[in-house]
């Protein structure tokens, strides 16, 4: 006599199909002490609606003929989670999200607002989960479903990829110090920026506008510099975008 499926929210309101012989004329089927709600009945299977529970409980079904052997079905709590790292990426998703918390065993899916996304169970307390492209960058909630229910109270952030308009101004001494305001999008999740190689020091005034002091030349050499503001939703180019200028000389 298979139970389908055998567990499910201790919350009860699950479906639940009992399969075997001499099943027909049904009078009742019990979760442990519990009635469970009858909604269709044949000679081969009882169809139920779940009450509540907790842990294992044995479910028997009993017709005019007498009470069936029990079989076992788990209650399974709600999921709880408490935290979700990155909380933030790019627009186009991708990028792989750890969620901690208990209760995540069972977890069939992980939704970003309205798109789900499927998760690897690593343990009872920890899921991975590749993040699902986002319509638009703005923060989404994101929920978890198990066997014993959807949880949410997280917040996940699509980020657009950055981007780089202008450098004012856009050459300086090699020896640094200038102050530059790097125009664009995507910059409030601004983590760095580079000239070259070597990073300089940032202050984010805004989405679209950074200030930034240029740093030295390695080598105190001029020359074309890269410049590359790297954000959480990805790295923004402008190829030889400042130009340090050679010390004049007497």
């Amino acid at each position: 006599m298979p139970v389908s499926p055998n567990q499910g929210s201790s919350g009860g309101g699950q479906t639940v199909a009992i399969t075997g012989t001499n099943l027909s004329g049904a009078t009742a089927v019990h979760f442990g002490s519990k009635p469970a709600a009858i909604t269709a009945n044949t000679a081969t299977s009882v169809t139920v609606t779940t009450p509540s529970g907790s842990g294992t409980v044995p479910v028997t079904v009993t017709t005019p003929g007498g009470t069936s052997n029990p079989l076992p079905f788990f209650y399974v709590g709600a999921p709880f989670k408490s935290t979700l790292s990155p909380a933030a990426g790019v627009t186009a998703g991708g990028n792989t999200v750890t969620i901690n918390g208990t209760g995540l065993s069972t977890a069939t899916a992980v939704n970003f607002g309205a798109n789900a996304a499927t998760p690897t169970v690593v343990s009872d307390g920890q899921l991975t989960v590749t993040v699902p492209a986002g319509a638009a960058a703005s923060p989404v909630g994101v929920t978890v479903t198990t066997a014993g229910g959807t949880n949410n109270g997280l917040s996940y952030t699509y980020v657009d990829t950055p981007t780089i308009g202008t450098l004012a101004p856009n050459s300086g001494p090699a020896s640094g110090g200038t102050v530059v305001t790097i125009s664009g999008t995507g910059f409030s999740t601004t983590q760095s920026v580079t000239f070259g190689a070597t990073p300089a020091p940032l202050t984010i005034v805004n989405d679209t506008t950074l200030s930034v002091v240029t740093p030295p030349t390695p080598d105190g050499a001029p020359g074309p510099s890269d410049v590359r503001v790297t954000t959480t939703g990805g790295v923004a180019l402008a190829a030889a975008g400042f130009t340090y200028l050679a010390t004049p000389g007497i």
